[in-house]
């Protein structure tokens, strides 16, 4: 009984413990990728995905089809991410809108700081491929 025990164990460990090189040679393709990397670095992209899903914009959006409003890719393909359209788009995510997308306005949603629209946009953008 103590030798199958001891051999269990021995197998159970050796599993435990064996090589991972695959596992690592995904973690270091993911790290290289300078997007994934950016994204990563960048505080205001984790606070924007935290305001998305905290607030209503789930309702009208999704991340990768047009819903009543357009899809975050598609907003991403559209728009650089550079300091004005950031400046720009989220002015428009606290006055609201429409004519961009269609006719559909975007409700206006005043109660959030230019901080937080920005930080929202830039998670929006980063959804760039």
């Amino acid at each position: 009984m103590k030798k199958f025990l001891f051999i269990l164990l021995t197998g159970c460990l050796a599993i435990g413990c064996g090589n991972n090189d695959a596992e690592k040679k995904d973690t270091a393709e993911t790290k290289t990728d300078s997007t994934a990397t950016a994204k990563e670095e960048d505080p205001d992209i984790a606070k924007g995905l935290t305001l998305v899903a905290n607030n209503d914009c789930l309702t009208c959006h999704k991340i990768n089809e047009t819903a009543t409003g357009p899809a975050y890719q598609a907003v991403a393909q559209r728009y650089e991410a550079t300091a004005e359209v950031v400046d720009s788009l989220s002015q428009k995510v606290i006055t609201g809108g429409a004519g961009k997308w269609g006719q559909i306005p975007m409700s206006p949603h005043p109660q959030l700081s230019k901080d937080d629209a920005k930080a929202m946009v830039k998670y929006i953008l980063s959804l760039r491929k």
